[in-house]
């Protein structure tokens, strides 16, 4: 009994050094603290926001904040229920965890593939877009009316931004700031170099139709090596794709003909570090993949 009663105690006690350092760690931390968790939540809801307003979304940010947690908590939701009902609720309801602090974050990563795709898109669009220009001003129209030929003739996104331009100019601000606007919201070598084209030359005079020429060619040339390294590198990216889904697709597989063998990989502690450490190295390597057949023109 007395035995009984010092374990209590000295567990009790454990227990309370425990939350005392805790208590104090948070204590001495709590602005850094307080830093991290407003960077995961509102900052990610402030990141999101402003990568709408590039796509041209608009989304009140209570409505995009009710958004992310419904998201979050579904997705939390289904991962315990899928893992309670075929493993166990004690991981089910340490992935939900996991899950439901991370995928807090997952938009983000979604919103910046619509943001690249808005992007090169738009870099599709320049040689068209140019040539109107260029053709315009060969007519003798002015840049802000050429712009205005654009918006009209050709499809978004190249049509929004120049109209967004056009837009910014009617309420005051300078073509060059607006120009030095569009350079920020779409960062491409290729629209740098026509936005420093067109801002100098309007400074210090110059044939504008022939240098929208001539910026037209390089683009041209270089969408279509661009074009001609997707293709060499369509093959390895889904070479790495379909590595790094090859362990999940083999453990549906021993899932569905002998659950119990799966088990092992969860209930078992050896099982569950072979298991991360498994993911760890698939993660590792389909990064490593996609950074080798990623190439920069």
């Amino acid at each position: 009994m007395s035995y009984v009663i010092t374990t209590i105690l000295g567990f009790k006690g454990i227990v309370l050094l425990v939350g005392f350092l805790v208590f104090v760690f948070c204590l001495r931390y709590s602005t850094l603290i307080f830093d991290w968790i407003e960077t995961q939540t509102l900052g990610t809801r402030t990141y999101i926001q402003e990568r709408l307003e590039l796509l041209f979304i608009e989304i009140p940010p209570e409505n995009l904040t009710m958004g992310l947690l419904i998201f979050s908590l579904t997705l939390s939701t289904f991962f315990l229920i899928f893992f309670g009902l075929w493993i166990s609720w004690i991981l089910g309801f340490i992935v939900a965890v996991v899950v439901a602090v991370y995928s807090f974050r997952l938009p983000k990563f979604v919103v910046d593939y619509l943001v690249e795709r808005r992007i090169k898109q738009y870099q599709n669009q320049m040689v068209d877009g140019l040539t109107l220009l260029a053709n315009g001003i060969r007519a003798g129209l002015s840049v802000p009316q050429s712009l205005g030929m654009v918006v009209n003739e050709l499809s978004p996104p190249i049509s929004q931004e120049f109209g967004l331009i056009l837009q910014q100019n009617r309420i005051g601000l300078t073509l060059e700031d607006c120009f030095e606007n569009l350079a920020k919201r779409v960062p491409t070598e290729d629209n740098d170099m026509f936005v420093s084209s067109i801002n100098i030359l309007r400074e210090t005079g110059g044939n504008l139709a022939e240098v929208f020429d001539t910026i037209v060619s390089v683009i041209r040339e270089r969408v279509r090596l661009q074009q001609k390294v997707d293709t060499y590198t369509a093959q390895g990216m889904f070479q790495g794709v379909t590595i790094a889904c090859m362990p999940f697709a083999i453990a549906g597989i021993y899932g569905a003909s002998d659950p119990e063998s799966i088990k092992l990989l969860v209930n078992n502690p050896i099982g569950i570090l072979l298991t991360f450490t498994a993911l760890l190295l698939d993660i590792i390597g389909f990064w490593v993949i996609m950074k080798i057949v990623k190439i920069k023109i």
